[in-house]
């Protein structure tokens, strides 16, 4: 049962909304996981989704699952693009992975309009500029 898993904190990990230039100058918005840890993760399991009300209506997107058999350590991997249309909603990356034989598990929460040009800084790891949540 979870309640006899042992959840020991997360530390290391982020996860980041940011935006780079299109071919075309538009700019293109992606999720990223980041471990800054010095050891790699594994069995990573991303559940992704977005909830909230916009213009008086309960808006729901779909469930995503992604899995990352390894992330290594001090790299990032792409979870996703993500459209701008839903930054007014809660966007949630529910985080699971694998230290050797211990669970590790968090929720990351973009609550809305928390990604907007004014929370926008750079994010050394990723080179690009965007929102962190650790």
């Amino acid at each position: 049962m979870k309640k006899d898993i042992d959840f020991n904190p997360v530390e290391g990990i982020s996860v980041a909304v940011a935006t780079s230039e299109g071919d075309t100058g538009e700019p293109i918005w992606n999720v990223y996981l980041l471990n800054y840890n010095a050891h790699p993760i594994d069995n990573v399991l991303i559940s992704s989704k977005g909830y909230g009300v916009l213009d008086g209506n309960e808006v729901k997107t779909s469930v995503l699952r992604h899995m990352f058999e390894q992330v290594e350590a001090k790299t990032f991997v792409q979870i996703e693009p993500i459209d701008p249309a839903i930054f007014h909603i809660n966007n949630e990356y529910w985080v699971s992975y694998y230290i050797g034989k211990q669970i590790f598990d968090k929720k990351f929460v973009f609550v809305p309009d928390s990604i907007t040009e004014e929370n926008l800084i750079e994010i050394g790891m990723l080179q690009m500029k965007g929102v962190l949540h650790s």
